[in-house]
């Protein structure tokens, strides 16, 4: 059973920082892109970053570049991610994303709460 559990979420102000983490088990493919997705209240879930597999290559999303970083520990099948500069608007559920490429295959966590007071 693949599981993705995600961890590192809190309460933080304006201007601070903080590392998500999202634990990757049970998945024994190597052709897939690990993404970090958010969704606030009332809002739609939108897409944050995501790191591939394959080349290590990275999307991040307008609002988030130059303040987040993508990056993986492969060893340990953990995706990070780095948030700096944290602004109110980030406020919100963070879920981990698993996809595979050759099925579509989509896997999520369960979310962790990040919230940045002004």
């Amino acid at each position: 059973e693949v599981q993705l559990v995600e961890s590192g979420g809190g309460l933080v102000q304006a201007g601070g920082s903080l590392r998500l983490s999202c634990a990757v088990s049970g998945f024994t493919y190597a052709d897939y892109a690990v993404g970090w997705f958010r969704q606030a209240p009332g809002k739609e879930r939108e897409a944050v970053s995501c790191i591939s597999s394959s080349d290590g290559s990275t999307y991040y999303a307008d609002s988030v570049k130059g303040r987040f970083t993508i990056s993986s520990d492969n060893p340990k099948n953990t995706v990070y991610l780095q948030m700096n500069d944290l602004k109110p608007e980030d406020t919100a559920v963070y879920y981990c994303n698993l996809r595979r490429w050759s099925t579509a295959t989509t896997y999520w966590g369960r979310g962790t709460q990040v919230t940045v007071s002004s």
